[in-house]
């Protein structure tokens, strides 16, 4: 069952499950991303991960509230979520790989807040 508690952001609700799911999907490709042996190389990913996570993080939250200023908030959102979705596709590992489909869908979802 989906989560909608004010009907007046449901407009929002798809954007807000994508960008909760690429949320997770940074922290979780972050976690696995330091604990593998090229984690130098990973530097760039790394720092985009954070990013990427908190932007999501704060798109929703902005989103559920109602902010007047979401739409400016998610087309940066959809920046930082294609820029991320660069980065990991680099990467050959499935979480990588995941994460950058899960920063894609995210990016379409808030371009389409956006506009």
């Amino acid at each position: 069952m989906e989560m909608v508690i004010n009907s007046s952001i449901q407009q929002f609700q798809p954007c807000i499950d994508a960008c909760n799911k690429c949320m997770q999907a940074c922290e979780e490709c972050l976690t696995s991303c330091l604990k593998e042996a090229d984690v130098q190389a990973r530097s760039h990913c790394i720092n985009i991960l954070r990013d990427c996570a908190d932007i999501c993080a704060m798109a929703s939250q902005w989103m559920s509230r109602g902010s007047i200023y979401a739409k400016q908030f998610c087309q940066l959102c959809a920046t930082i979520c294609d820029a991320c979705a660069t980065e990991c596709a680099k990467f050959q590992d499935a979480h990588c790989q995941a994460c950058a489909d899960f920063c894609r869908e995210c990016a379409v979802e808030c371009r389409k807040i956006s506009l």
